[in-house]
């Protein structure tokens, strides 16, 4: 059953669209983390909201954003030293 998202408190609010805002920036950081300096913020903005959006009742959305942002965030911290290690030469 749909609730009216205009009867929900606003702290509510604020947290369902913490966790959908985790996932929206987990598969960013995921598209963008061979950027430099792209990926990473991205990835720990997710992280940041996600846990944010854990208190609601979006617990599922919250924590796939968290663990698409490690993902991300992982990826871009492996993408970083594969390029020091190619320029290194």
């Amino acid at each position: 059953m749909q609730t009216d998202p205009a009867s929900l408190d606003p702290e509510e609010r604020m947290n369902k669209f913490y966790a959908l805002l985790s996932a929206a920036l987990g598969i960013l950081s995921l598209c963008a983390s061979i950027l430099p300096g792209c990926g990473a913020p991205l990835a720990i903005g997710g992280i940041v909201f996600g846990i944010l959006g854990h208190r609601s009742e979006n617990r599922k959305t919250a924590t796939v954003g968290i663990a698409l942002s490690v993902i991300g965030l992982l990826t871009a911290i492996v993408y970083v030293v594969f390029v020091q290690i190619a320029t290194s030469d």
